[in-house]
């Protein structure tokens, strides 16, 4: 399977990002793929490569770009309790650093070249993320409701929050099919409740789900919350939606 390291440009510099796609000598739908907060490592390549499989072109950028190429902090094989604190402390700041603003600049970059490729066939994209991925996810959705036609979030983080361009507040934008997969914990009962209520409103296809079970990063094969059961639950729930909004059947 087609692998590759490309340079996305943004109006903040370049993007480094890893994409894969079907060796097929075809066009396929296109996928933006947002990593969690540890960054964009070996599993989540697997992940992409993984997804090419069933046939779409998988874009994974680097989204601490501004902090220089990946790896931008260096990771353990596995990371387990132990070693959680260290990574966090060097990771908050990125995260604190991309700002709304930021994040949407760069969803524009990210689609404009996405789109771009000649592996991407016309039509809609799907944006899906993990942890703070699916909040940039939902973000990219509502501020591209023409391009966007699904999005999936697993294990989100920073998806409800008090802030006024808090992602949740701006699902009024949304027209793309939705399925967040929480573990559990994630979010309180409250803000689920708010969560489907705006996505109640809007009036698209979407599920909420607990995965029983789960604790925040479960999908990680490299971190001690890995669950086999809910990663594969991860992708019963995401293949089909494709499949439905993005027309790869």
């Amino acid at each position: 399977m087609p692998t590759k390291t490309l340079q996305i440009p943004t109006p903040d510099g370049q993007a480094d990002a890893f994409v894969a796609f079907p060796d097929r000598g075809e066009q396929h739908p296109g996928v933006l793929l947002y990593m969690d907060a540890f960054g964009v490592r070996p599993v989540l390549r697997e992940m992409a490569r993984q997804l090419a499989e069933h046939g779409y072109y998988v874009l994974v950028p680097n989204v601490y770009y501004r902090h220089g190429p990946t790896p931008v902090i260096e990771l353990p094989e596995h990371i387990g309790e132990e070693s959680r604190p260290a990574i966090f402390a060097q990771v908050m700041p990125l995260i604190q650093e991309h700002t709304t603003e930021r994040a949407l600049r760069d969803a524009d970059a990210y689609l404009k070249f996405l789109t771009a490729q000649p592996e991407v066939s016309a039509g809609p994209v799907a944006a899906i993320g993990y942890c703070m991925g699916a909040a940039l996810a939902m973000r990219t959705a509502t501020a591209h409701p023409d391009q966007v036609a699904a999005v999936a979030g697993f294990h989100p983080g920073l998806l409800v929050t008090d802030a006024p361009d808090s992602p949740h507040r701006l699902i009024s934008k949304l027209t793309a099919q939705v399925h967040l997969g929480l573990a559990e914990g994630d979010l309180s009962p409250e803000a689920i409740s708010e969560l489907n209520q705006a996505l109640d409103a809007v009036g698209v296809g979407y599920t909420t789900e607990i995965y029983p079970g789960t604790i925040h990063g479960f999908t990680m094969s490299d971190t001690d919350a890995f669950n086999p059961a809910a990663l594969q639950r991860h992708w019963d729930r995401l293949l089909p939606l494709l499949d439905r909004t993005l027309g790869n059947s």
